[in-house]
C-alpha cells in the first residue's frame, strides 16, 4: 500500500489557467488545472513491488480526474461488487444461525438452499469483476452548460505490462471518451487513446512518485481523447 504524508497543512489549492477552451462546447481539460507543488502529498511506495506501483498510479488517476473542476466519479462497479459481497455474507450468516438454532435434520433443506445461494452470489461477484469491470479503474461524468447542456463520460482502464529484457515493467492506460448534447442525440466528440510508460518514469529509486510528471502524462492523454483522437 502507498504511504502518504502531508507536505504542508491545508487544502489543495486549485486554479484555472488563463487559457479558456477554444470552443464553447469544449469543457475544461485536466491540463488547465494547476496545483501548487507545496500543496501536494508525498506518495512513496516499494518500487520493487509492481502491485504497489500500479495501485499508486490508479489512485493518482482517480484523485487527478475527480477534482471539482473536472469529473464526478461513478462508483457503480464498486457498489455492485460490494452489494454482492455483503449479500453473500448475510446469506452465510443467516444460514449458519438457522443451522445452529434448528435441529440438524430439519435444517438441512434450508442450509442447502443457503449454501447454493451463497455460492451463486460469490460466483456472480467474481464473474462481474472479471467480465464486466475488467481493468476499469475510473469512470467519470460531467455536465456543463454553454449554449446547450453538454454531457461527458470518460472511462479509464489500466494494467501492468510485464518487464522484458529490454524494458522495465510499464503502466498501460487506455481512455475512452464521449461528449454529446441533446441527451446523447448529438455526438460532439468521441475519442479513444492509449499510452504505455515505464514505472521508472514516475518513481525514483526510493519509490517517491513524481506526481506532476504523472499528471501531465495522464492529462495529455485525456485531452487527446477529448479532441476526438484515436490512438
Amino acid at each position: 500500500m502507498a504511504r502518504t504524508k502531508k507536505v504542508e497543512n491545508g487544502h489543495t489549492a486549485r486554479s484555472l489557467s488563463p487559457t479558456a477552451p477554444s470552443s464553447p462546447d469544449k469543457p475544461t481539460g485536466p491540463l488547465s488545472i494547476i496545483i501548487a507543488p507545496e500543496d501536494r502529498e508525498v506518495i512513496k511506495v516499494n518500487n520493487v513491488n509492481v502491485t504497489e506501483l500500479k495501485n499508486a498510479c490508479d489512485d493518482a488517476v482517480k484523485r487527478y480526474l475527480s477534482r471539482p473542476e473536472l469529473f464526478n466519479q461513478i462508483h457503480l462497479h464498486t457498489d455492485v461488487r460490494l452489494g454482492l459481497g455483503w449479500a453473500s455474507v448475510f446469506v452465510a450468516a443467516g444460514t449458519a444461525f438457522y443451522g445452529y438454532k434448528v435441529e440438524f435434520e430439519k435444517s438441512k433443506p434450508v442450509v442447502w438452499i443457503g449454501l447454493i445461494v451463497y455460492i451463486f452470489l460469490t460466483l456472480v461477484q467474481s464473474l462481474y469483476a472479471y467480465l464486466i469491470e475488467g481493468n476499469i479503474v475510473y469512470v467519470g461524468k460531467r455536465k456543463t452548460f454553454s449554449r446547450r447542456i453538454v454531457s461527458e463520460r470518460i472511462t479509464l482502464e489500466s494494467k501492468t505490462i510485464s518487464a522484458k529484457e529490454s524494458s522495465p515493467p510499464s503502466y498501460s492506460l487506455s481512455i475512452s471518451y464521449v461528449r454529446s448534447a441533446s441527451s446523447g442525440k448529438s455526438l460532439l466528440a468521441k475519442g479513444k487513446t492509449r499510452r504505455v510508460e515505464g514505472y521508472n518514469a514516475f518513481f525514483d529509486e526510493e519509490g517517491t512518485m513524481d506526481q506532476a510528471r504523472f499528471e501531465k502524462w495522464v492529462g495529455e492523454l485525456v485531452e487527446e481523447a477529448m479532441e476526438g483522437k484515436q490512438s
